[in-house]
């Protein structure tokens, strides 16, 4: 799938995009040409020092911001696979800038549609997050809008080769921003503030993360969101296995946040197929999918459609992270020194 192809990332200076590089470069060698296209050159300069061009001359480094859609035209020339990892992610920054997590989150979305249409890119996968299935909150918002874009793309490809696909998961073990690096810096001060004792979550690590990203390149028909099995938390779960030693005030929940996250509404079992390891939301057009769509879809990914009614929710899973199973995953993901 990957040999010889070109391949971009866009935020590919972020926590996905970085891990994306790695494994890209580490098992795909034979890759061409693989363009880390971000806004940041501090980042860039970085990851550039970890892969110098004598070492590895497929990689290119693009300054440039997905709001520019002239930029990310002239950064696709010539790429086959494109794979939109840049977003506005921080829930109170957007909701304190909303027009700007706008800007990036969904007119961002459709500058790399038309760019990739205009560019002849065979595939693209964009990655979305579990807030934007029945959204509270602006980032939410926007980034099921740009999973709107990204589906309807595909009922508009004309006779381009090119497929689009979403891939959505939940809390990324150890990504920037998230509650595990701010909880190994909190135990510091003796005390890990709780939102909410009744909090969960869901866990995903980064590979897993590229792992999905790569079946969904090899797999897509085009329109799918594609959705992983993955296992919950309780925040009192994370604290404990952090800072068994800790405070652990309860502080309340902040604005836009939920106790419980979706990745899966009620409102999508009827247009939702799953296999052993992933469930696919189904392309729709007026409505609700076909039962010749669905049956398609179902045949590819060797699937069978959800429950009426079902609702894959953080808080209802059957699949539950226990405190020394988190330990564990903070060394193998996060920080191998970890220690309590």
């Amino acid at each position: 799938m990957l040999q010889h192809k070109s391949i971009l990332i866009t935020g590919g200076t972020g926590s996905l995009g970085k891990k994306l590089t790695e494994i890209l470069l580490r098992d795909h060698p034979e890759i061409q040409r693989l363009v880390i296209y971000s806004r940041d050159e501090l980042k860039q300069y970085e990851m550039a020092c970890v892969y110098p061009q004598d070492r590895y001359p497929q990689i290119r480094f693009f300054i440039g911001d997905v709001r520019d859609a002239a930029r990310l035209k002239r950064a696709m020339e010539g790429i086959d696979t494109v794979v939109h990892t840049a977003a506005l992610k921080q829930v109170p920054a957007a909701e304190y800038n909303p027009f700007e997590a706008i800007k990036t989150n969904v007119l961002g979305a459709q500058n790399v549609i038309d760019a990739a249409m205009d560019s002849g890119v065979k595939r693209v996968v964009a990655l979305s997050t579990d807030k934007a299935a029945g959204p509270i909150n602006l980032y939410g918002a926007t980034k099921l809008c740009s999973d709107k874009l990204f589906i309807a793309a595909h009922n508009i490809r004309g006779q381009r080769d090119i497929r689009f696909s979403v891939v959505r998961y939940g809390n990324v073990m150890g990504s920037r921003g998230s509650v595990i690096p701010f909880f190994l810096e909190q135990r510091k001060t003796g005390a890990l503030p709780i939102t909410d004792e009744r909090m969960t979550r869901f866990n995903i690590s980064l590979e897993e993360g590229v792992e999905l990203v790569f079946y969904a390149l090899e797999q897509a028909l085009g329109g799918e969101i594609f959705v992983p099995k993955i296992p919950s938390y309780h925040l009192t779960d994370i604290a404990e296995a952090i800072g068994p030693e800790c405070s652990k005030p309860v502080v309340g929940i902040r604005p836009g946040e939920k106790l419980h996250e979706d990745m899966i509404t009620e409102s999508d079992s009827a247009n939702t197929v799953q296999n052993d390891r992933y469930f696919v939301i189904v392309p729709m057009l007026y409505g609700c999918a076909s039962k010749e769509t669905l049956a398609t879809y179902a045949a590819h990914h060797h699937a069978v459609l959800v429950e009426s009614g079902f609702r894959y929710c953080s808080g209802t899973n059957t699949d539950w992270l226990t405190v020394d199973q988190l330990r564990d995953l903070i060394r193998r993901h996060v920080d191998p020194t970890f220690a309590v």
